[in-house]
């Protein structure tokens, strides 16, 4: 079945944000905000997530670990899958929000830090609820099955990955079609796409350099990790610059250098981390073989021994398939506004998204939303974005732009 516009009387029919379901979206919301967890250890999310699905009277199971899935039926009809993440960030809030976080939560390296959702899976989460409630209250409106997806850990790219393994799409009814959204720091009420390529691929390595430890006044006993280090560093970034042809896009990223103690010894070993952005495969596989043949023979020529390198993570391509995403900007104009949609080129961001859908080999469609103010957007200082401390979207009319856009494509497929 593929996406239709809605019939006047379809339109009449459909489920509504009605003002008490606004307000328990807003409480859902501050609640969510307030005590958020890191990725992969989402187990208050999962369970609040679970409370409600069952009170719905909706059908749900544990899936990849703090993963949770509802499966709502309603009689013959499409198998449509929507999913929302709901991680969060190790990030110390500051945005002066009465309902700011002051939560902590604890590093995989057991490190306690603040927390805070400083990407927006909050408003994800709060507003797939609240769309389930509505489709509940409205089965005359609607048929078939909608598979609500709660991911964890998309921060570190693990938890598409982990429902699949885990068996969701034998346990689930396989959808024939994935929507997802995301909140950005866009103008509040509109809505924005990719036709094609959406996002970037992503990978994280982790690079061990190692030297010769020694007395800092005596470097010709040394084998320097931290000269080295510097010299790979500057090395990588001519990959970009150098190696690839400038009509391809590619980003290579060092985002930490760590290696030794105290001022006057040259330490044994050096740390550094990497993360590269993509869009095409093969541009991939040139950037990932030139880090390592450069890596490689920075330390052949510093006489060093062979460094460690080690994946942390890789995010897949967020991809939209043409024809559906289309469909989709046409049906967010007919139900935001058609000044309020846009067709976007891809960014280089990074989701794990499209896994669900590909595991499967179905289509996928993703799609963002403005969580900022005009007076935000316009004012003298820097505009918070995704992963910041001062990311706070304001809740309306954002809130009820991200229900009306996945209440939208849904009723588009799923309407009678």
């Amino acid at each position: 079945m593929t996406l239709n516009a809605l019939t006047d009387l379809e339109a009449a029919t459909r489920p509504v944000l009605t003002d008490q379901l606004r307000a328990g979206l807003h409480e859902l919301y501050k609640h969510l905000h307030a005590h958020p967890e890191l990725s992969m250890q989402e187990h208050n999310t999962a369970e609040l997530i679970e409370e409600h699905l069952t009170g719905l009277g909706i059908e749900n199971f544990r899936c990849g670990g703090t993963g949770v899935v509802g499966v709502l039926r309603n009689g013959e009809g499409p198998v449509v899958g929507f999913r929302a993440d709901t991680d969060a960030l190790p990030i110390l809030e500051d945005t002066g929000l009465e309902y700011a976080s002051t939560d902590t939560g604890i590093l995989p390296d057991g490190t306690e830090v603040p927390v805070m959702h400083g990407c927006g899976h909050d408003t994800h989460t709060s507003v797939l609820l609240t769309v389930a409630r509505m489709f509940v209250e409205n089965p005359g409106a609607w048929a078939g099955t909608l598979v609500l997806i709660f991911q964890p850990g998309e921060e570190t790219g693990a938890g598409a990955a982990a429902m699949v393994a885990d068996g969701l799409w034998d346990r689930a009814p396989k959808p024939e079609i994935v929507y997802g959204q995301h909140v950005m720091p866009g103008l509040a009420g509109t809505a924005s796409l990719s036709v094609g390529t959406a996002m970037a691929m992503a990978d994280s390595l982790k690079v061990t350099v190692h030297g010769r430890q020694s007395h800092g006044s005596q470097p010709q006993d040394a084998i320097d990790p931290l000269v080295l280090g510097a010299h790979m560093v500057v090395r990588l970034q001519t990959i970009v610059s150098r190696e690839l042809d400038p009509r391809q896009a590619a980003v290579v990223t060092v985002g930490t250098f760590h290696g030794g103690l105290k001022e006057n010894i040259i330490p044994a070993s050096a740390e550094f981390t990497l993360n590269i952005r993509t869009f095409d495969d093969d541009v991939r596989a040139r950037v990932l073989a030139a880090v390592r043949r450069i890596i490689a023979a920075e330390a052949a020529a510093s006489g060093a021994p062979d460094p460690e390198i080690e994946e942390l993570y890789t995010f897949p391509a967020c991809y939209n398939e043409p024809a559906e995403a289309e469909a989709v900007a046409e049906v967010l104009r007919a139900a935001l506004g058609e000044e309020a949609v846009s067709v976007v080129p891809p960014v280089m961001g990074s989701e794990d998204f499209g896994h669900l859908a590909a595991a499967i080999g179905v289509p996928a469609v993703y799609w963002c939303f403005g969580g900022h103010s005009a007076e935000v957007l316009d004012g003298e200082g820097p505009v918070p974005v995704n992963h910041s401390p001062f990311f706070a979207p304001v809740m309306e009319p954002t809130l009820t732009t991200g229900v009306n856009a996945a209440v939208a494509a849904l009723m588009a497929r799923l309407g009678r």
